[in-house]
């Protein structure tokens, strides 16, 4: 073994949070470009500048390495979604907040848009924890029913409307080569146009749930930004 990969290997093993959160990050991007079939630990260990051998030490496996990053993105999302405390909202403060925090989300981590889509196409969906994506909608679900009830959204279907809700926040990201030929020269992910995608997306959510007319974005300027 040469003495940079000794070297690697000794500063790994002084802090090796640090090192297993670089091979996650390097692992997501990889996975967002060939899913689980496609992806290579050879690539992953290149960007982190650590051995192969120290990807399966951490990991065990490719399959597990995968895990990882999955469970971690659905972890995180969770916890900002408690931080949030919904429940204490009304119900279209609390959706304007949770799509607010959903599209900040997606506009941080644009990969993980493509490793649900490859997941849904390569794995049928079987390595997405069950009972995390069920807390996820279950909580948007019950929101809109919330809503409902009360009157402030118009009668709906939850499951179908939450799904809706996610698939407007989500697919500028997954079809971002197929799009970006509609506005040429401009960065897709550049602070601008994720700009404009998150207000688009919020107004034509919102425009389609209320039961009274979104006449204005003006309405919500003085909800606070998550």
């Amino acid at each position: 073994m040469n003495i940079a990969k000794k070297l690697c290997i000794k500063t790994s093993s002084r802090d090796p949070e640090l090192t297993r959160s670089k091979i996650l990050d390097a692992a997501e991007a990889e996975f967002a470009i060939g899913g689980l079939t496609a992806a290579r630990t050879e690539a992953i260990a290149a960007q982190t500048g650590v051995t192969k051998a120290m990807i399966y030490y951490y990991f065990d496996s490719k399959e597990n390495l995968y895990r990882a990053v999955i469970e971690r993105c659905f972890n995180e999302d969770l916890m900002l979604v408690e931080s949030l405390h919904l429940d204490d909202l009304p119900p279209k403060e609390a959706l304007i907040a949770g799509l607010r925090m959903m599209l900040q989300v997606m506009s941080a981590k644009p990969h993980m848009a493509n490793i649900f889509a490859l997941e849904s196409i390569q794995n049928k969906g079987k390595y997405i924890p069950k009972q995390t994506a069920e807390i996820l909608y279950g909580k948007l679900m019950c929101l809109l029913e919330q809503g409902i009830a009360t009157g402030v959204f118009r009668p709906l279907e939850s499951r179908h409307t939450a799904i809706n809700i996610i698939g407007t926040c989500v697919h500028y990201f997954t079809c971002l080569e197929n799009i970006k030929h509609l506005w040429p020269g401009k960065k897709m992910l550049g602070k601008e146009m994720l700009q404009q995608h998150d207000q688009e997306a919020m107004d034509m959510i919102l425009a389609g749930i209320l039961a009274e007319p979104y006449m204005s974005r003006s309405i919500d300027a003085n909800i606070p930004v998550i």
